[in-house]
């Protein structure tokens, strides 16, 4: 029980700490937040886009957020790590953010949505949907969903391969809130199929275009044979029919001789 009192005690940790980072990194662009447990104490790594406003002037805000992982969340000489986001249109967490934005400047949600869709397929996504929940049009909430390409829903493609985040807005009509699920591009399906090749000793293509190069001359080679023998043929045909010709002149010669 001490063991699993230990791990439960250090994910909710973790949770804690991820939950404040995505609160005060809001505007940030933060994307990712990964936590090491290293012998020099804890390492923690935050991908995001806008970089500077993750540091702060002269580092105050790094020095600020250190601070609170330290004294509020006992981290053990929290070392902060910040790293630039390799493709945010791939995030579904960055994407969410900018989703909420445009819907708090007063941007209609499905022209927004739709905007969202193009771009997370213009970089290669494999799918992409998102659904939009709360009082969109009316007094009565409903959801809208907005789907692209292949999204998985469930087994080890969908823990693996799709990225989800679910955030919420406070507007006047009430709370909207927005599920985000983004397929990698780099997804591997267990139906994808993928040709070997000799796994069950078939050719090589060198092999193949050797055995077709073969083919091709014995075809020709028949051509010729096939011409020849035609050749030959009409020959002994013209043959015989001259000889023909010559026995007949011959007869009727002889026959004006008798007369």
């Amino acid at each position: 029980m001490a063991a699993q009192k230990h791990f439960i005690d250090q994910n909710l940790q973790y949770v804690q700490v991820t939950e404040f980072l995505n609160s005060e990194l809001k505007l940030a662009g933060q994307g990712k937040i990964e936590i090491h447990k290293t012998p020099m104490g804890h390492r923690v790594v935050i991908h995001a886009v806008r970089l500077g406003m993750v540091i702060g002037r002269r580092g105050r805000n790094v020095r600020k957020i250190t601070d609170v992982l330290e004294h509020r969340y006992g981290l053990e000489t929290p070392q902060l790590e910040v790293r630039d986001l390799e493709n945010p249109r791939l995030n579904s967490r960055v994407m969410a953010g900018r989703l909420i934005s445009q819907i708090q400047k007063g941007f209609h949600f499905r022209r927004a949505g739709y905007a969202l869709v193009r771009r997370i397929m213009a970089a290669e996504a494999r799918g992409v949907e998102i659904t939009i929940k709360g009082k969109l049009t009316s007094q009565r909430a409903r959801a809208e969903v907005f789907r692209e390409g292949f999204v998985a829903k469930c087994g080890e493609p969908a823990a693996k391969y799709v990225d989800e985040t679910v955030l919420e807005v406070t507007l006047k009509q009430g709370v909207i809130g927005v599920h985000v699920k983004i397929m990698q591009p780099d997804a591997i399906l267990p139906d994808d199929a993928k040709l070997i090749p000799n796994a069950f000793g078939e050719p090589e293509e060198e092999d193949i275009l050797a055995e077709s190069e073969a083919l091709l001359l014995e075809e020709e080679t028949e051509s010729e044979e096939v011409e020849e023998s035609e050749e030959k043929i009409e020959k002994t045909l013209s043959d015989l029919i001259q000889e023909v010709d010559d026995e007949e002149l011959l007869k009727e010669d002889d026959f004006e001789t008798e007369e």
